[in-house]
């Protein structure tokens, strides 16, 4: 499976991007799919999921309220809707999917890159002041 990132690039502080990712090759019923970044200097870190059924959604504390994380089955999309955007917010943002047969017991398992088995290849988003 490969996972096509777009949508970054340079936003002014309180602006909005919404990113998408594609996936072409077996992409049948991912177990989750979610969105991390990689800020200049740090380490990478989660942002957003959404389970199999996209009932549920998860976020990081530093992005609730403003950013949103979807997806289309039928497109084999994933997307991240970020609004309210702020400096601390420039990042390579990468999307990622796991495989079917993983189980997401508990909430945490979505903030771990060691459940997500397919990555894109990043996509940077730029906030200035």
């Amino acid at each position: 499976v490969q996972l096509q990132a777009s949508g970054g690039g340079l936003v002014q502080e309180g602006g909005s991007l919404r990113l998408s990712c594609t996936a072409s090759g077996r992409t049948n019923n991912r177990s989750a799919s979610g969105w991390f970044r990689q800020g200049p200097g740090k380490e990478r870190e989660f942002v957003a999921a959404i389970s199999r059924t996209g009932i549920s959604t998860y976020y990081a504390d530093s992005v609730k309220g403003r950013f949103t994380i979807s997806k289309d089955d039928a497109k084999n999309a994933l997307y991240l809707q970020m609004n309210a955007l702020n400096p601390e917010d420039t990042s390579v943002y990468f999307c990622a999917a796991a495989d079917a047969y993983k189980r997401f017991y508990r909430t945490e398992s979505y903030y771990k890159e060691a459940m997500y088995d397919d990555w894109g290849q990043g996509t940077q988003v730029t906030v200035s002041s």
